[in-house]
């Protein structure tokens, strides 16, 4: 496969020495970006780490320094229509996708990129928010993978009683309408943790990792992106519906739950995971939508978790994907 040198932030991704990243071109001619980082020594595997909306590689360079610590090798995607892949609408600052299923594009060029650098099996997949429902449709269709992580996984939207007929309203009849490109009602296209002030918001406890993220937009605001379309909204409340209605993977899974999640549907998560029979739910006191940028206190451990999951699942036998 084809594959070019690709800007990688350093300056504040805060990632292991030798990231590289590469730029990929897709099936529909979508332009992504990929970074991967390796281990010193021999490794236990490759960790997938599939990203929430909004986010980019950069974000992960903590994680990655902490996967690398404990011996894996770590790749990271920046999704089509965010970080510096295309942005897909006239407005950049816009999250959207025509099909959510056009995310799968992305995956399997992601894996023939890991096929092509030769990363270490086994492969493992992390998936956050969005990363979390992109991430299980690829564990559902794709053997390559030997056990799952997901932390605040998107297999359902939370919203409030009053904004879940609105929301609804908004994602089908406003596409109906032409209206796909549009954001809903009460959204902004100004980055939420550059519009938010750290008291009040619902990603993070720690005051040091929320800096970290305003920090990294600052110094790069081409990264940022605003509210999501109407057309996407539309697209992962019908993504959503269809991973709850398919049966649990065979893949091992892990998943994290925070507390006080107020951005996906904590419901839907408590049903998948008591349904999935190789699958452990771990709720996290006190946590926010994101485990992963918590204190350390509390992400250490959760770190520690995926990994031993994942050394516990090595010898699972995962199926060839990908060719040339």
């Amino acid at each position: 496969m084809e594959f070019s040198p690709a800007p990688l932030f350093e300056d504040v991704a805060g990632g292991p020495a030798g990231g590289k990243a590469h730029w990929l071109t897709t099936s529909d001619q979508k332009r992504i970006r990929v970074a991967h980082w390796l281990p010193g020594g021999k490794a236990h595997g490759t960790v997938m780490m599939f990203p929430g909306r909004t986010e980019y590689i950069e974000k992960y360079g903590n994680t990655a320094s902490e996967f690398v610590e404990r011996g894996f090798a770590m790749l990271a995607v920046d999704w089509r229509g965010q970080g510096l892949a295309d942005r897909l609408l006239d407005d950049a600052r816009v999250g959207h996708v025509d099909q959510f299923t056009d995310y799968q594009q992305d995956v399997q060029v992601t894996l023939k990129l890991a096929s092509a650098l030769d990363l270490p099996k086994p492969w493992y997949v992390v998936g956050h928010s969005m990363g979390g429902a992109i991430g299980l449709r690829a564990v559902i269709e794709n053997g390559c993978f030997a056990a799952c992580a997901f932390t605040g996984p998107m297999w359902g939207i939370f919203f409030t009683p009053v904004m879940k007929p609105l929301s609804r309203v908004t994602a089908y009849w406003g596409t109906a309408l032409g209206l796909g490109e549009r954001t809903p009602p009460t959204t902004t296209l100004k980055s939420y943790v550059l519009s938010q002030p750290f008291e009040g918001n619902m990603l993070t406890r720690d005051p040091d990792m929320y800096r970290m993220m305003q920090d990294q937009l600052n110094a790069h605001p081409e990264l940022a992106l605003g509210a999501p379309s109407n057309l996407w909204l539309r697209e992962s409340l019908d993504e959503c519906a269809w991973l709850m209605e398919q049966p649990a993977p065979k893949a091992p899974c892990l998943t994290f739950l925070g507390s006080h999640e107020q951005i996906v549907d904590r419901k839907a998560i408590r049903a998948r995971m008591a349904n999935w029979p190789n699958g452990t739910l771990i709720e996290i006191p006190d946590g926010e939508h994101e485990v992963l940028m918590e204190a350390p206190e509390v992400r250490g451990p959760v770190l520690d978790k995926i990994a031993a999951h994942f050394l516990a699942n090595q010898a699972n036998g995962a199926s060839e994907l990908v060719s040339s």
